[in-house]
Order: structure tokens, then C-alpha cells, then sequence
């Protein structure tokens, strides 16, 4: 790789939901760019393995963190470890999620009450924390959204669908609100061979076929070359003037109008 294309050389990037699926493919993606990785997760064997194969490709240091994001008290103390270790923090990218798939009349209003907290409550509040981190040499904002609110039949989505655009809202408000400092605030909505993707996949086999065929260039995209590879050219400087959007990274599938 160039020097040209190590364009995040020296910065730091939080991530959470990182020890698998799209998480991992971003923090593989941004390391290979020079950039140091905080990957956060419920797990910590599996951001320790993260770390692990940035190691192994020659990445720059990463540093594994446990955290359970619905637990909105916690966050603020997960970027204070990584200031504490790297004196900085240049990228946040909100990333882990907790879905609540069904029918509304069967909807548990605690699972309900978990979407939300690990959607777009637990954005804000990382937002909230990074920001004067954030502003000291300008920096990148990605939040995880969805196309589950463009689908034609929106049945069995209808909370999912809530959480993420409640996701898209806050980021929108963050580019506007943020600008001014130099923080750029944008949303993605990926499809992506995640573990979570394949065991939906699995459990709903004839949505799952329909849903591929959907999906103009006909597949599912790869988490580190498909999804990872863009999120970190919208960190580059390639990108300093894309702010407030939300991007389906979906094959064509959704018509963001």
C-alpha cells in the first residue's frame, strides 16, 4: 500500500460492535489506513481477535475494551480509557446493535426499550462523550442505520425500522449542530454478510432468497471489502465535504429519496 493511501496514519478510531461481522471489516479496513483501532464489545475475545488480525497484517496498535452499550452510565468511562492510552480520538463509529424483529402486537416493550438504548440512546450518548475529543482537530462521525424503513412491506420491522431512523435523526442533527467545529456526522445503511445476517438468512430462508434477488447486483455484500473499504474512505480527507447523509451500502437495493 502507497503512502498515499495510508490516510489515517496516527489516528484513532472507536468502534463499537467491533469484535465481529461489519465492525470487524471497518476496523480492519481503517487500520490498513494507519489507523489506531479501539474495538469495543460485549464480548472481549472477540475484539481481542480483532486486534489479533490487525496485528497479523501489520496494523498499527489496537486496544481491545469490554462494554455492554446499554448501559448508557458506562460510555463515558469507555472514551476516557481511550484517551488515557492514545492522548486522542479522531473517528467514532456506533456500530453495535441490538434487534427487536416482529410483529408490534409482539413486541416486549423490554426488548423494545433494549433497541432503543443500544440504538440511537447509546449513539448519543458517544457522541455526547467524544465530542470534545472530537472537536480538538476536527473529526468523523459514522452511525449505523438501516433500509428496513424503505422496505414496501414493513411488517415485522416496524421497531427496527424506529431505532435506526431515530439513528439517522441524531446524526443529522450532529452534522448541522457540529459542522461548525469541523465534525463531520454521516450514516450508513449496509447489507452485509454479518453473523447476524446469516442466522436471519437461515431462520427465514424464502425472505432471505427474496430478499437477495432484490438486491440489483445480486448478492450480499463482503463486511471488510464491500462495507469496511468505503467507511474508510468517508473518514479519508477524500471525503471532508460529505456530511449529514445517510448512504445505503446495499447492492441498489433502497431508493434513498
Amino acid at each position: 500500500m502507497s503512502d498515499k493511501e495510508l490516510f489515517l496514519v496516527g489516528q484513532v478510531a472507536l468502534i463499537t460492535g467491533a469484535g465481529q461481522g461489519i465492525g470487524r471489516g471497518m476496523a480492519l479496513s481503517l487500520a490498513k489506513r494507519g489507523a489506531h483501532i479501539v474495538a469495543v464489545g460485549r464480548t472481549l475475545e472477540k475484539c481481542l481477535e480483532t486486534c489479533r488480525l490487525i496485528t497479523e497484517q501489520g496494523g498499527p496498535e489496537c486496544l481491545a475494551l469490554h462494554a455492554d452499550v446499554s448501559d448508557l452510565a458506562s460510555l463515558p468511562a469507555i472514551v476516557d480509557q481511550v484517551i488515557a492510552h492514545f492522548n486522542r480520538l479522531d473517528i467514532l463509529i456506533n456500530n453495535a446493535v441490538h434487534a427487536s424483529i416482529g410483529p408490534l402486537l409482539k413486541q416486549k416493550m423490554e426488548n423494545v426499550q433494549m433497541s432503543f438504548r443500544t440504538g440511537p440512546l447509546a449513539t448519543l450518548a458517544l457522541m455526547q462523550a467524544c465530542y470534545p475529543h472530537l472537536k480538538i482537530r476536527g473529526g468523523c462521525i459514522i452511525n449505523m442505520a438501516s433500509s428496513a424503513a424503505k422496505r414496501w412491506d414493513m411488517r415485522n420491522y416496524g421497531v427496527y425500522a424506529a431505532e435506526k431512523d431515530a439513528t439517522r435523526a441524531l446524526t443529522r442533527a450532529a452534522a448541522n449542530e457540529w459542522g461548525p467545529d469541523n465534525i463531520r456526522a454521516n450514516c450508513i445503511l449496509p447489507h452485509a454478510s454479518s453473523p447476524a445476517l446469516e442466522k436471519w438468512m437461515e431462520h427465514r430462508p424464502e425472505e432471505a432468497a427474496a430478499f437477495v434477488k432484490g438486491i440489483p447486483l445480486q448478492r450480499v455484500g463482503d463486511c471488510e471489502q464491500d462495507i469496511g473499504e468505503f467507511v474508510a474512505l468517508l473518514c479519508s480527507p477524500y471525503s471532508s465535504y460529505v456530511n449529514g447523509q445517510s448512504i445505503a451500502l446495499d447492492g441498489g437495493q433502497a431508493f434513498m429519496s
